[in-house]
């Protein structure tokens, strides 16, 4: 199965180790130093199961890798123009399309499955895919939907650290169904020691984990600091379990409706792993302000959820991000 990941850095760079273990024909687009590394001396990955070393064919360019059976998008959702105008190589008349990635995803309000209150159904994210390229380049009937728990990051140039063994992929279709694509994919993943369940409601599963995200991106990033150190203060630890109860509020005005259990998990969480919006801000990378914190607020406020704990951590972590000019100043 010729599998490529669009995007490899620590996600995308783990996800690939273990598709090559899986036994796939794994390709990566990647750039910068990380691809001249892979190139000159492969991928390897540090995880709780070992140290693996894979040699995959990486280019910048998606045209020098050609149609794949599958790809898997693992870029930060600033990428993501990129990733529209690059595709069409990679795309044969079969090719699907997981989007591994955190926040909400441009496909969340469309097709079957997609909430259906008033003013929801079919709405476009202009924030996260300008001017519908996405939907364009790619198109529903091709995508997947993806989450990913695997607490990595780039160490060196072609080397992905992940912190611990609790790591985890989920896909599923949009429309709910449970198809031989995702499960040929969740299967090369198993195969090389990733646990890749495949769910018949993915858009509970991105909330489950964004849930994480909102309780512990925007602290992290005013703390500069990794989770477990940013929630030693128990002050900031209690305030993130008021996030994530937050989050779960706009998932049931959205028809999820997730378990008091996921509050639990993030509000116990105690990774020394910083946050991958908080890698960004250190390295000076575009900060993922809009899909991970911006689309929730105003889905919040289209359901009239009140959030008031998240509109003060949110409009402080884009004021760090202005600051450091990783986010559009207000016009």
């Amino acid at each position: 199965m010729k599998i490529c990941v669009f995007g490899a850095g620590a996600i995308g760079g783990h996800l690939a180790g273990r598709l090559a273990r899986g036994g796939a024909e794994v390709s990566l687009v990647a750039r910068g130093a990380h691809l001249a590394a892979i190139q000159a001396k492969g991928l390897t990955v540090q995880a709780h199961d070992g140290t693996h070393v894979s040699h995959p064919k990486a280019s910048a360019d998606p045209a020098a890798l050609g149609p794949q059976d599958a790809v898997i998008v693992t870029v930060k959702a600033p990428a993501l123009p990129a990733v529209a105008a690059g595709i069409a190589p990679l795309l044969g008349p079969d090719t699907a399309v997981a989007f591994v990635m955190n926040g909400i995803p441009w496909w969340y309000f469309l097709g079957q499955g997609a909430p259906k209150g008033e003013g929801l159904a079919g709405l476009r994210l202009p924030g996260i895919d300008p001017e519908g390229a996405l939907e364009r380049a790619v198109g529903l009937h091709r995508t997947i939907g993806g989450v990913v728990y695997s607490a990595s990051e780039v160490v060196a140039p072609g080397v992905v650290h992940s912190e611990h063994g609790n790591i985890r992929v989920i896909l599923g279709e949009p429309d709910g169904t449970v198809t031989d694509r995702a499960l040929a994919i969740a299967a090369r993943l198993e195969a090389g020691g990733m646990p890749c369940p495949v769910t018949p409601d993915i858009r509970a599963a991105v909330w489950a984990k964004l849930l994480g995200n909102l309780s512990s991106g925007p602290l992290c990033v005013l703390a500069r600091r990794g989770v477990r150190d940013t929630m030693a203060e128990p002050v900031l630890r209690a305030t993130a379990r008021l996030v994530a109860e937050e989050g779960r509020a706009i998932a049931a005005a959205l028809g999820v409706a997730l378990p008091v259990a996921d509050v639990d998990r993030v509000a116990r969480s105690n990774m020394l792993h910083k946050p991958s919006i908080l890698q960004d801000l250190e390295l000076g990378r575009p900060m993922e302000i809009e899909s991970l914190f911006e689309v929730p607020l105003q889905l919040a406020r289209a359901t009239g959820t009140p959030t008031p704990q998240l509109d003060l951590l949110v409009a402080l972590a884009k004021q760090t991000a202005r600051a450091a000019g990783l986010y559009p100043e207000i016009a």
